[in-house]
């Protein structure tokens, strides 16, 4: 029996197979290249549209592209399904279409549109569905993606590229029919702050313990002068390593914050009496603009100190830190010392500071100086 025009296609597939007929609708049409052998979009610009092959043919043709809608056991359940897929395509292709299905389908087109660090970065927040990446689109809800997010051990930045990579291949299910808008919407309500930025464990505080540890090793290495003069600062690391040393006062033992990530962020930081040694130290070790330097006396970039100082000396003392945690410790041991949190906001350049508490008198900058020295240990 011949089937209308537009209806679709059944068809028996060859060899043995448990589900022989396979059910097929047209998609559209496309430009397919007898002499490169590919499917296109259209002609490139620039080519004859009438150019001929040796053979006499036409060397570009139109082809046909489709949709699989399934595979079946025999020809009268490939019928049917066609005939379901006519009336409701989408709740066949929800039925039969993985995640991972449609990944590949996207992707296959957006990759050829996009850098190569664009493509890096969707493969890379692809992996965390891994999880989930079998399950079929109908069966697919909200909790499956928010478990995906919330049990990523990934940070932020990763995590809305996970959540625009599945927006994306969401659009084209959409504009390809595969998927109805209001499922689009799942992507929408993922809470990427619910899964929380996993950098959160720089609240993982220095114990006083391996304050104490610091100070004995204090001599091994000018870069542990380095971790205690932010422990006792609660400088940003940023703020730290682009400190110039015309900003940094001895005599009155306080710095000057001139830029930072927030406009509460630019300060003057009092100097703790015990790091005072260590500012006078580096203020006159070699010619360099910056405070802090590298042993060639160049300026530091994060990932330099990071990599090359804090890491090696962390895993010399069996520690497990980063460099921001040294700013929730200063924190936290201000707190103990029974400072008042306004205070201790003015120093750490709190970012909920109103412009008019940021503006030091003289008398507040020695109060500033008078309240880190609680720090005892």
């Amino acid at each position: 029996m011949r089937l209308p025009n537009g209806h679709g296609t059944v068809y028996k597939l060859s060899g043995k197979r448990r589900k022989p007929y396979i059910a097929r609708v047209t998609t559209g049409w496309k430009t397919y290249d007898r002499m490169t052998k590919k499917t296109l979009d259209r002609i490139p610009e620039g080519s004859d549209p009438f150019e001929r092959l040796p053979d006499g043919r036409m060397r570009f043709a139109d082809k046909q592209t489709y949709f699989n809608v399934g595979y079946y056991a025999s020809k009268t359940e490939a019928l049917d399904a066609l005939a379901l897929y006519r009336q409701d395509p989408f709740d066949l292709q929800y039925s039969t279409m993985t995640l991972e299905e449609l990944y590949e389908r996207w992707s296959e087109q957006h990759y050829e549109t996009v850098s190569h660090s664009n493509v890096v970065g969707c493969k890379a927040s692809w992996k965390l569905c891994e999880p989930i990446k079998k399950m079929r689109l109908v069966d697919l809800k909200l909790d499956h993606f928010q478990m995906v997010f919330d049990n990523s051990g990934k940070n932020s930045p990763t995590l809305k590229k996970l959540k625009i990579t599945l927006g994306l291949m969401y659009d084209y299910a959409v504009k390809h029919e595969i998927l109805s808008q209001d499922k689009r919407a799942i992507i929408r309500y993922i809470d990427i702050k619910k899964a929380g930025n996993p950098n959160a464990r720089n609240k993982n505080k220095f114990t006083k313990t391996e304050i104490k540890i610091l100070w004995k090793w204090k001599d091994a290495s000018p870069y542990f002068s380095v971790i205690l003069m932010l422990l006792y600062t609660g400088c940003r690391i940023g703020e730290f390593l682009d400190l110039k040393k015309e900003n940094v006062n001895l005599e009155e033992k306080w710095f000057d914050v001139v830029a930072s990530k927030t406009e509460a962020g630019v300060r003057k930081v009092p100097i703790h009496d015990k790091v005072l040694p260590f500012f006078q130290e580096w203020m006159t070790k070699n010619d360099c603009e910056y405070l802090i330097s590298t042993p060639e006396g160049k300026h530091f970039v994060y990932r330099n100190y990071y990599d090359s100082y804090w890491k090696p000396l962390m895993n010399q003392l069996s520690f497990d830190h980063h460099p921001h945690e040294t700013r929730h410790t200063f924190e936290s041991l201000m707190v103990s010392a029974g400072v008042d949190d306004k205070i201790i906001r003015k120093i750490i350049g709190h970012k909920g500071l109103s412009v008019g508490e940021i503006v030091y008198m003289h008398w507040e900058v020695e109060q500033l100086i008078e309240a880190v020295n609680q720090i005892q240990v």
